[in-house]
């Protein structure tokens, strides 16, 4: 036994050596910097490894790939150089690797079959893809053939064979009939994995000429028909029609009209068969029956249990799926068809090989000269795989020799690298069934030390919390790091201070006084560099005085305070919630500077209320409870709980359950509508009560199902709708026999605290679920996907497990199992969990910001690769900011947005952005441990927009004839102010107005002087700013020019002549004349001779009444002739123009230009209600006269 444990010593020195070297030079993703850094190549995009093309169009092989220098491209073709040169139809697109066969102008698919491969080489080395097999798809027509009509008897059995084309790759077969409607399956028909239709029995309705089979080949989008199948199904009553002749009465009616049958197989056929399968494919296994009835299929499998999660079942039970099979997954698989009359079964012996897949697939290396380092590949499949190296695409045993590299079967070994060892070096794990190919880079790099951190860098954060103050570095070989606080301080050293591997300072408890200026220098061999950073501590935010429990009365008023006091630098923000969510949208709710009050409380109001202060730094809140009580009604009857249940008896005991009866107490004018039973367990928790079960309230009987190793007591509580009675006395004590556990904890999970980590946990089981003494758990992992044995280890008391020195965020099978004295429960099901989750590696790449007007913006990004996430991937976070304004040309202080965009999007949106203005943005990538690195600042512009309305618009020195206007330009110009558009009509004494007036005055002009105004005029005036995008909203202002002294002196004596005023008196007796003559006339019921003229000769001219409103259509309400209000008038015929409604969708944004985009973003700045137009021309609107008051009165 000691023997099979032992390992050689020469086995020994190799596990040392390769754990001092498998440590190789981290690089930075800094774009700057890997621009300046040699890198082999590495291919990024090819084309799959089986590649199927239409061929009718063009086949394009992709091949791309990177590096530093970039790489140049070549191909070979079954096996051989591939001169592209040579052949007019073939071109490689510029800086690609990738083919483009011309096909649509002239070439044949077929005569480009073959294999291709890809090299991409710089002078640091050669990388190469694939085995790329193209195959053009293949659609063939279905070959002639004279199909014969199917006569069946009534009960047997029946296979319509399809017997598609060989395409490629294979079609998709369906059964319709000439109208194209899908045939109807059953479990007594149904299509077979082979395409043929199985009846298990016909019935008269499956006769029909129209049985068709089709092809559907979905790569060149092409279906194929079969000839249609015609059957006939020949009933017992159509038989004994026939043979009537020769058959007495009783043989033809005696017998039983359809034989029933029991099952036989119709696919597979014998007793037994067998199929391979490959790992991680999906496995389909059939069984198709005949008889009479209808056979039902199960399945099961011999010797163990069905996988569950990845088991289901198809076409009525008769295909068996499992999906993501494995190795376990081998063995014999037995269906059973059975019907009234019997059964029969078929085992299908099922063995589940594996492709290459990788254990440790080849990873990078960048190494200083002069280090060590190690190339692992690692792959497993059945039958075991070979692994084979190459170097820069040739196999390494004739590549050039390098001294220091040392091959060892799946493992590389550098020692002492130089510059030349730089190269690229392909692993190619085979067997029977497939291959992986992976390359990897060894590139050897002398680089003098440099600081990827932004030079004076400002870190704000709250006294008493941690501080990280970042360096991040490269150089090869690798730099050392020290930290200096201040221009002449000391190195750091001390507990006070952690020293990250990644360069970071941490300060674990920062002080005010640990405030200032810290530099990091970082030197290597090659050269030293330094760096400073600043740090600012602010004081915590704090509430002095928190919200308390209140108690009010319905409809009364209730206030919660919530005082604080924050850091002067800081600008906080309160946000009040109740029951953790948003205030209700109710006027009653009033939140103060300091406080919350709720007017006029309700029923509903009752609820926690949390006050939540936040600043850029820090978050603290506070609770209180409000209840809401109304006065204790005066009740007619007394109604009460019930009275508690006495007389608890226990009978029937049994090892797993026990009878329990008890009387019920007094219901108090109330009826039981519940009994509550409630059990304590005197061995584990003497005292505590628990809920067993409830019953109704007519039951006074109950049998309750126990555990092992309890000692019961029960008691027994009335409830009626008043509530529920005080507890009965405890009944007799009862203790069961102890047994192994009959479960296993309950929520497993396996997550990782740390990137080195994974932490087991579950809920321990309680007391009476141990089912005895001694409970332990058994706590199991092992890696997922890789051929390790389980690691166990068995704890007592305890709900946690820790294993440490895992890989950072892979997979791990995990079981947890409970056991005590007796025994072990039941095999527990495995969890997959994930061991520590670190922050993301790489960046997003290829950021490009696509500008889609002046206020949004769309932004793409590639995906990182999963394996860089080292977690959960979340999603992505874009860090945008307004970098300055073009119009202005001034800066500002730089307010960085966040938008999140969860899960694994490439694209995102940034609303809401100022119109002419510089903007910088970057992405991050997110997962559960943070933020990944940034990518390079991406710098956009936005375009012009329409500017905002002037900032003011004065009109002055008024004269006779002229006016004088000054303004400011507008606030927000969004763009460069091309021109301001002054337009101006007159106002006579009725409100009407005059012929309107455009001037075009340049943009840098502020004021202006109108001349050759008419004197004693109103004028309104519309002034707006134009850029090179439109025009922007308009200001309005209206002004009078100076009246005339002669003519207003006239006006003045007209108006004091007597016969002025004599003729005005008698013009007012006039129409109270004719008033009143009209008022007598209605009152006696007669008609006035105008209205007998009407009458008697209906004049076509004159406008019927409207029945909307009851007014003449000929004439207009006094409200039509009201004053204009800034300049929008409603016309005479009491219509609304559909352009003057004021929830026209043309009064926000940019007028029709506001429109939303095709993910419903708004586009469109949006700049309120605009003034409206002013009215073109001079319309007329006639005033109220004596008529139009007599009219009105009829």
């Amino acid at each position: 036994m000691m023997k099979k444990m032992s390992i050689p010593t020469s086995k020994i020195s190799l596990v040392l050596f390769l754990c001092q070297i498998i440590s190789a030079l981290d690089v930075p993703l800094d774009s700057k910097l890997l621009e300046d850094l040699s890198q082999p190549p590495t291919i990024t995009q090819q084309s799959p490894k089986d590649y199927i093309v239409d061929p009718r169009e063009n086949i394009v092989i992709q091949c791309e790939a990177k590096g530093k220098p970039p790489p140049s491209f070549s191909w070979t073709r079954n096996g051989t150089h591939f001169d592209i040169d040579k052949d007019a139809q073939v071109t490689m697109k510029p800086n690609s690797g990738t083919l483009v066969i011309n096909i649509m102008n002239g070439g044949k698919a077929e005569a480009y079959e073959g294999v291709y491969q890809c090299t991409a080489r710089n002078e640091r080395g050669a990388a190469i893809s694939n085995n790329i097999v193209i195959r053009p798809s293949r659609s063939p027509l279905w070959t002639k053939e004279k199909l014969e009509p199917n006569h069946v008897r009534e009960g047997d059995s029946l296979v319509l064979h399809c017997r598609p084309p060989v395409g490629l790759p294979p079609p998709i077969i369906f059964w319709m009939d000439n109208a194209f409607q899908r045939l109807p399956q059953s479990e007594r028909v149904s299509q077979g994995l082979n395409g043929d239709l199985y009846f298990s029995n016909v019935q008269p309705e499956d006769t029909r000429e129209d049985y068709i089979c089709y092809a559907r080949f979905n790569h060149t989008q092409t279906i194929q028909q079969k000839q249609p199948i015609s059957v006939k199904v020949l009933s017992m009553d159509s038989l004994n029609d026939t043979i009537a002749a020769n058959l007495s009465d009783t043989d033809i009616y005696g017998a039983k009209p359809v034989t029933e049958r029991q099952p036989v197989l119709l696919t597979p056929t014998g007793s037994t068969s067998t199929k391979v399968e490959l790992r991680g494919n999906v496995l389909l296994l059939e069984c198709i029956a005949a008889g009479l009835p209808t056979p039902v299929i199960r399945w099961i499998k011999e010797g163990g249990e069905l996988p569950a999660n990845r088991t289901f079942f198809e076409n009525f039970k008769k295909t068996l799926k499992i999906i993501d099979v494995s190795e376990a997954d081998s063995g014999n698989y037995k269906c059973i068809a059975r019907n009234t009359l019997g059964s029969v079964h078929h085992v299908i012996s099922v063995t589940v090989k594996a492709a290459p897949y990788w254990i440790t697939a080849p990873r990078n290396l960048v190494l200083s000269p002069g280090e060590d380092g190690t190339l692992i590949c690692r792959a497993n499949g059945n039958p075991k795989p070979s692994i084979s190296w190459l170097a820069n695409g040739v196999p390494i045993a004739i590549a050039p020799e390098d001294p220091s590299r040392k091959v060892d079967g799946d493992t590389i070994i550098f020692s002492h690298v130089q510059e030349r060892s730089s190269a690229v070096y392909q692993c190619n794990a085979s067997n029977e069934y497939g291959y992986l190919l992976a390359n990897a880079f060894v590139n050897v790099l002398a680089e003098p030390p440099r600081i990827l951190t932004p030079a004076n860098k400002l870190y704000q954060v709250i006294a008493d919390s941690p501080a990280l103050l970042d360096c991040a570095y490269f150089g090869s070989p690798k730099p050392e790091i020290e930290w200096f606080k201040g221009v002449k301080g000391s190195i750091l050293r001390g507990n006070e201070y952690v020293f990250h591997d990644n360069g970071t300072l941490e300060i674990p408890v920062a002080q005010k006084n640990s405030a200032g200026t810290y530099t990091c220098v970082a030197r290597n061999e090659l050269g030293k560099i330094q760096n400073e950073v600043q740090l600012e501590v602010k004081d915590p935010t704090m509430i002095i005085k928190q919200p308390e429990y209140k108690v009010i009365q319905r409809y009364g008023q209730v206030s919660f305070e919530c005082i604080i006091k924050h850091d002067s630098t800081l600008l906080p923000t309160v946000t009040w919630l109740k029951d953790n969510d948003e205030l209700p949208d109710d006027e009653r709710f009033l939140v103060g500077k300091d406080n919350l009050t709720i007017m006029n409380v309700t029923d509903k109001d009752d609820g926690t209320y949390t006050c939540i202060v936040n600043t850029t730094l820090d978050s603290v809140s506070a609770s209180a409870v409000l209840t809401v009580v109304a006065a204790p009604p005066t009740p007619a009857i007394i109604y009460a709980r019930p009275n508690p249940p006495f007389d608890l008896e226990l009978t029937g005991q049994l090892e797993r359950s026990i009878d329990l009866s008890w009387i019920p107490g007094d219901e108090n004018n109330s009826p039981i509508t519940s009994f509550v039973i409630e059990y304590e367990d005197a061995l584990h928790e003497p005292g505590v009560w628990h809920y067993q079960t409830e019953v109704p309230g007519t039951q006074t009987t109950v049998q309750l199902k126990l555990s092992p190793y309890v000692n019961y007591s029960f008691r027994v509580i009335a409830v009626n709708k008043i509530g529920r009675s005080q507890p009965s006395e405890p009944s007799e004590q009862y203790l069961t026999k102890s047994a192994s556990p009959d479960e296993n904890p309950a929520n497993v999970q396996g997550i990782g605290s740390e990137p080195d980590n994974l932490v087991i946990t579950w809920e321990p089981l309680k007391g009476f679920q141990s089912n005895g003494p001694g409970l332990q758990y058994k706590v199991s992992w092992r890696q997922k996907d890789v051929d390790d044995e389980w690691t166990s280890v068995i704890v007592a008391n305890v709900s946690k497990y820790i294993v440490s020195g895992t890989p950072t965020f892979v997979p791990y099978e995990v079981k947890v199992q409970a056991l005590n004295d007796l025994g072990y429960a039941p095999e527990p099901s495995e969890v997959i969990g994930h061991s520590g989750e670190d922050l993301p590696m790489v960046a997003p790449g290829n950021v490009q910001v696509h500008v889609i007007n002046s206020t949004l913006a769309k932004v793409h990004w590639d995906p990182v690769p999963l394996k860089s996430v080292r977690g959960h991937l979340q999603g992505y976070k874009i860090y945008y900011w307004k970098v300055q304004s073009l119009s202005r040309r001034s800066r500002r202080h730089v307010e960085k947005k966040i938008l999140t965009f969860r899960g694994n999007k490439t694209f995102g949106m940034l609303p809401g952005l100022e119109p002419y203005s510089s903007y910088k943005l970057n992405v991050r990538v997110v997962n559960g441990k943070g933020e990944g690195p940034a990518s390079p600042d991406k710098a956009f512009k936005t375009p012009e927009g329409v500017p905002s309305s002037p900032s003011f618009l004065k009109i002055t020195n008024p004269t006779l004839d002229s006016l004088t206007l000054e303004w400011g330009s507008p606030t927000h110009p969004n763009g460069v102010l091309t021109s301001y558009t002054l337009k101006f009509q007159p106002i006579n004494n009725t409100h009407e107005l005059g012929p309107l007036i455009e001037i075009r005055i340049p943009a840098n002009e502020s004021s202006l002087i109108l001349k050759n105004l008419n004197y004693s005029t109103r004028y309104k005036f519309y002034f707006n700013a134009q850029t090179s995008v439109g025009s922007g909203s308009q200001i309005t202002e209206e002004a009078v020019t100076i009246m005339d002294e002669a003519m207003a002196s006239r006006q003045v004596d007209i108006a004091t002549q007597g016969w002025f005023i004599g003729l005005m008196c008698a013009v007012a007796l006039l129409i109270l004349i004719l008033l009143i003559v009209c008022f007598i006339r209605r009152n006696k019921g007669g008609k006035y001779p105008v209205k007998e003229k009407e009458d008697a000769h209906a004049d076509p001219e004159i406008q019927p009444m409207k029945e909307d409103d009851g007014t003449f259509g000929e004439y207009s309400d006094a409200e039509d002739h009201k004053p204009l209000k800034k300049g929008s008038r409603t016309p005479s015929d009491r219509t609304v123009k559909k352009e003057d409604s004021d929830d026209s969708l043309v009064d926000y944004g940019e007028g029709v230009n506001g429109q939303f985009n095709e993910d419903g973003s708004f586009i469109g700045q949006y700049s309120g209600k605009k003034e409206k137009e002013p009215a073109e021309g001079n319309e007329s609107s006639e005033a109220p006269s004596p008529v139009n008051a007599m009219n009105s009165f009829v």
